[in-house]
């Protein structure tokens, strides 16, 4: 019994090895986001995490936050159940410090916060892929501790119809359905995906319950015109969330969250990809008990080309256009303001024997500050065919944003917070099933904007440095999965010495699946050191040990059943002080997928 947890939760999993030894081998997942260009995960310089379709399946997570905090070095910090105010602390980087995507289109507000990735319903994600460390020169702002690329779901080829019903604790309740149909390069598809839950009480004070409601819906329709390629698409997720203010009244929220984009790809001459894509994206938040209001739109272009010169050398070129235009009244502070943004950026990634190199650069044009100029330089060294070294140095840097410039306290004239980060890597292939990563880095931020109480006005004058050390290890067998990933890192504010606030120095995170015939069982694993609650208090919340349970059924060619208990062993833990976490509960859902 002790040795069958142990494979499930901790160590590396060797004890998989051995009964599964002639498995078949599978194909590494392909990526886009770490440098812009197609490539294999595992061939990529910088380090990153790939949450495939069937990993988001098995895990019947109900938003992203819940499948990104079951791996290393992603603290989450959350205000309560469903719906309420999540923040993801990258590397120990800031809240805003981590771009999030959808579908390649900026979703971070341009008001205040990081993206609410809270709003987000897995059931229209095909994939997330995380690049971890610097990536401003290829994405601009707020890209400092990573970037996260939510890919959503289209149509493979035939037509494709399925059906999900769920059900669970607290009152949840799931409905959803898709229809796509893809004929060579015509495709067309609609997916809608409901959550309604009564919720559980998010404050330790307090015995009301706030409950959430989510509709998100996905369409798109795109064909082959000619030379180019067109895609229409559309992505929104919109409801309702209620909370508890300050004095522990109920009230609640309208938000949407929504993007969407034309994209037109086409090939100029030989070696030379061109790609246009024109989008619009929105955050709105409008509460119901009062005027207050946080309205993002934002309109871009963005125009990159990738020109093949030879076999070994890749060079990427683009521009981006941008307005962002943002209101808000919140604290009786009302501001209505429009940003424009215009960048250049060129990377080449360069191929000669064992040496690979990938040099980048970006020029930032922004309407408030001025200019801004970050670069990436990467170098990698196959030591041999299962080893390959790596080292990266790099900046970025986060715009002031609305709220910063305009809001309450606001300063127009504040410069952008900047960030300097150096790493080294390892990636090595024990097996055509098992691999290795290891990475060091440290990332040294400057201007800091915080809010200074003497003037009662935001300034530039934090800094902090971020030190740490990733280790990863994945297996793949024939019928199991496995993987183990673990963060030591000491963020810390350089001025005062103090721990950076709900940020673990240690943690630690396993996933095991096994899959055999109709049956598929599975355990996720989180456990975490202690971490301080904010820079306004002493106090420190405590690390906790969380498993969750997955497992599914087919029943038949069509149907699948699937179950999920969450914090399995009913602990209490704490990741906002003063606010609760859900008790041990369980989801059930049953689903239906057409058959060609």
């Amino acid at each position: 019994m002790k040795r069958s947890l142990f494979c499930l939760g901790g160590g590396l999993f060797a004890c998989l090895s051995s009964s599964v030894i002639a498995a078949a081998e599978q194909a590494p997942p392909v990526i886009v986001s770490a440098t812009r260009t197609a490539q294999i995960a595992d061939e990529a310089l910088a380090p990153v995490i790939v949450i495939t379709r069937e990993e988001i399946e098995r895990s019947q997570a109900t938003d992203v936050a819940d499948l990104l905090r079951f791996h290393a070095g992603m603290d989450i910090g959350r205000n309560g159940g469903p719906g309420q105010p999540t923040s993801l602390f990258l590397r120990g980087t800031d809240s805003n410090h981590t771009l999030v995507l959808i579908d390649g289109v900026r979703m971070n507000p341009g008001t205040i916060g990081g993206a609410a990735i809270n709003n987000l319903n897995p059931a229209l994600i095909e994939r997330i892929e995380v690049v971890k460390g610097p990536r401003s020169t290829l994405y601009g702002s707020d890209a400092i501790g990573g970037v996260i690329n939510i890919i959503t779901r289209g149509a493979p080829q035939g037509a494709r119809l399925e059906a999900t019903v769920g059900t669970g604790s607290f009152g949840t309740r799931e409905l959803g359905g898709a229809a796509t149909y893809r004929d060579g390069d015509r495709r067309i598809g609609l997916e809608i995906a409901g959550q309604d839950t009564d919720g559980y009480a998010p404050r330790s004070d307090s015995d009301l319950e706030s409950g959430y409601d989510n509709t998100s819906v996905k369409a798109f329709a795109g064909a082959r015109l000619g030379a180019v390629d067109a895609e229409l698409s559309h992505f929104q997720a919109g409801g309702k969330v209620e909370y508890l203010d300050f004095f522990l009244t109920p009230i609640d929220q309208d938000y949407e969250n929504a993007v969407t984009a034309l994209d037109l790809r086409a090939e100029p001459a030989a070696g030379w990809a061109s790609h246009l894509q024109l989008s619009r994206a929105i955050d709105e938040i409008d509460q119901n008990q009062s005027a207050d209001y946080a309205h993002t739109e934002r309109l871009t272009l963005d125009w990159q080309n990738d020109v093949q010169l030879g076999e070994a050398q890749l060079l990427t070129a683009g521009l981006q256009l941008s307005r962002e235009d943002v209101a808000a009244l919140s604290f009786g502070t009302l501001f209505d303001e429009s940003t424009d943004v215009n960048a250049l950026y060129l990377q080449d990634a360069i191929e000669h024997g064992a040496h690979r190199w990938l040099l980048a650069a970006r020029h930032t044009d922004h309407e408030t500050f001025g200019g801004n100029t970050t670069w990436d330089l990467e170098y990698g060294y196959q030591l041999s065919d299962a080893t390959r070294l790596t080292a990266a140095a790099g900046t970025a840097f986060r715009a002031p944003d609305g709220t910063d410039r305009f809001g309450f306290g606001g300063n127009p004239d504040l410069d952008p917070e900047e960030a300097r980060n150096l790493e080294l890597g390892l990636h090595h292939t024990l097996t055509p099933r098992q691999i290795v990563t290891l990475s060091a880095f440290q990332n040294d931020i400057d201007d800091l904007i915080e809010f200074d109480f003497g003037t009662s006005q935001m300034i530039n004058v934090g800094e902090a440095r971020i030190r740490g050390v990733e280790a990863g290890y994945r297996f793949t067998g024939e019928h199991w999965r496995a993987r183990v990933e673990a963060i030591a890192q000491d963020p810390e504010n350089t001025l005062t010495g103090d721990p950076l606030p709900r940020r673990a120095r240690h943690s630690l995170t396993s996933s095991a699946s096994y899959d055999i015939g109709r049956y598929r069982l599975g355990a996720d694993l989180l456990l975490t050191g202690e971490r301080k609650d904010s820079d306004f208090t002493d106090t420190v919340m405590g690390g906790y040990g969380l498993m969750n349970l997955t497992a599914a059924v087919r029943l038949g060619a069509q149907w699948t059943l699937r179950g999920r208990v969450e914090n399995l062993f009913d602990k209490e833990y704490v990741i906002a002080d003063g606010y609760n976490t859900a008790e041990r509960s369980y989801l059930l859902q049953l689903s239906w997928r057409s058959t060609e």
